[in-house]
């Protein structure tokens, strides 16, 4: 049985997303959030270890739109894993996708991603995609969500983890690692 994670990069004020063009997925050397850290080999080997896991990935449209066309320009090791790995992406309005062995999850979301973990043995990662781990959450179809705590507090820019509007989630931390940087 598949199990749904999710990793977030976060700041101390709930800022998941701060400043993504579309123009790639790759962390912007002028992100608020990230560019202070992301290039430090601690907190890369971090992100590569939790993707390393991924047996296939999970996102929403806008993801996918941004994901494909970046990741079908590039090549190397992973990259060539991201391309030929099993995507789906969960949507209403997606009615195909181009990417190859991407499968558009629509219809009833729930039975679509219940009968996904059923048919996965490991880990399904969900990349980026705040609508989507949101709504996961909401669900209950999240199994671990992995947060990077940033050490920084952006303010009232970007997109949040918790809209004020979404009912509360209880969480059980299972571990956590404090990086140098």
């Amino acid at each position: 049985m598949g199990k749904v994670v999710a990793g977030l990069y976060i700041s101390l004020d709930g800022v998941i997303e701060s400043g993504w063009t579309g123009k790639s997925p790759a962390i912007s050397p002028t992100d608020p959030l990230t560019s202070p850290y992301f290039n430090d080999p601690e907190v890369q080997q971090a992100v590569g270890s939790l993707m390393a896991g991924n047996k296939a990935m999970l996102m929403g449209r806008q993801t996918y739109e941004g994901f494909a066309p970046f990741f079908t320009s590039q090549s190397g090791p992973y990259f060539d894993a991201v391309n030929t790995m099993p995507k789906y992406v969960v949507s209403t309005t997606l009615e195909k996708a181009d990417w190859s062995n991407t499968t558009v999850l629509g219809g009833n979301l729930v039975e679509e991603i219940t009968k996904l973990k059923s048919e996965t043995d490991g880990q399904i990662g969900v990349g980026g995609s705040a609508a989507l781990v949101r709504w996961l959450l909401a669900e209950k179809l999240l199994d671990e969500l992995h947060l990077l705590v940033f050490p920084l507090i952006l303010g009232g820019n970007g997109i949040r983890l918790y809209r004020p509007d979404q009912p509360p989630s209880v969480l059980k931390l299972t571990s956590s690692q404090t990086l140098a940087n």
